[in-house]
């Protein structure tokens, strides 16, 4: 399974949860499927370096963190940190994996 089948399967999941999700639970869902769709609308471009640019929005993200004096706010950018995190974790070690194959059958 691509990365892309499994992060639209991340969306459908998660999804299929909003309905019954309350509170900040139901927040998290709805920024999560918000996140992975821009993560998946990123990758349809070969130039773009995903992992660079997911790098650089999580950076963005900690620095909003690090100027907002509102812990509630800043409670969501945490959040929001946490699901860039586990997608960065997600699309860059299955690029890399894909690198790897693809330098071990140059060097063969």
């Amino acid at each position: 399974m691509t990365i892309e089948h499994t992060l639209q399967k991340e969306i459908l999941e998660s999804q299929r949860w909003v309905g019954t999700a309350e509170g900040v639970y139901k927040r998290d869902l709805v920024k999560r499927i918000e996140l992975i769709k821009w993560v998946l609308e990123q990758m349809k471009d070969p130039q773009i370096n995903i992992c660079e640019l997911m790098e650089l929005k999580m950076n963005n993200i900690i620095l909003e963190i690090n100027q907002t004096h509102d812990i509630i706010e800043a409670d969501k950018l945490h959040s929001d940190l946490g699901i860039m995190d586990w997608l960065f974790y997600q699309v860059c070690k299955d690029q890399r994996k894909n690198w790897e194959k693809s330098l071990l059958g140059y060097q063969q």
